[in-house]
């Protein structure tokens, strides 16, 4: 049975900010930014993208698609942010799920077994790694967790989240749901802190953000 509600707390924990990436389409806090057709393919939409919209990072040209995906989303999500300022580099967390894990780099990996491994696709057969690269660039030292699971789960991450802020382990977290696989490409990454302002994290809330951005 599945958890409705968040862990109580008196604190005001709010969602400030989302940004969804889903068919070709880019949303921030429900207001459509960028739409291409569904026909182009996801490497040209995901690269003239960054190109447009994104600060100048060398690496994501060597990251694999799961990456940048997650990457793009976490640039429109935190835009004129820098809460590594703000609330200090080990404050700020990152709590992100999906359901193929790293599966699409895996079976790209796999299939240059055949002639010659490519280590460049070998250091992302790991979820975790985008967590990696969103910290790095944007300098936060905090908790990072990975999940999988069938589907999303708002109440498990939002308890998570919330917990977090609660135990003052955490001043913001980075709530994600990145999932990558063949033609199946979604990103819905949320911002929670303390805050008078956004949307109260709780299940309901975070869950209707998610489906209403899918």
């Amino acid at each position: 049975m599945r958890h409705k509600h968040c862990v109580s707390t008196k604190m005001k924990i709010n969602i400030t900010n989302y940004c969804s990436i889903h068919n070709n389409q880019i949303k921030l806090n429900g207001e459509t930014l960028l739409v291409k057709e569904k026909q182009v393919p996801f490497n040209e939409f995901i690269k003239s993208t960054y190109d447009l919209n994104a600060s100048p990072y060398m690496k994501f040209f060597k990251m694999d698609d799961l990456c940048k995906l997650a990457f793009l989303a976490s640039e429109f999500l935190l835009k004129n942010k820098n809460l590594a300022e703000q609330y200090g580099s080990s404050t700020i967390s990152l709590l992100f799920a999906n359901t193929s894990s790293s599966l699409d780099t895996d079976i790209n990996y796999y299939n240059t077994v055949k002639d010659f491994p490519s280590p460049s696709l070998f250091v992302y057969t790991l979820p975790n790694i985008m967590l990696g690269e969103i910290s790095i660039r944007n300098k936060f030292k905090g908790e990072n967790a990975f999940f999988v699971f069938e589907q999303f789960q708002a109440d498990f991450l939002c308890n998570y989240a919330t917990q977090l802020i609660a135990e003052k382990k955490a001043k913001a977290v980075i709530i994600g749901w990145v999932e990558l696989l063949n033609d199946n490409q979604e990103a819905f990454l949320s911002l929670a802190e303390e805050s008078e302002n956004g949307t109260e994290l709780i299940a309901e809330n975070l869950e209707r953000l998610y489906i209403s951005n899918h």
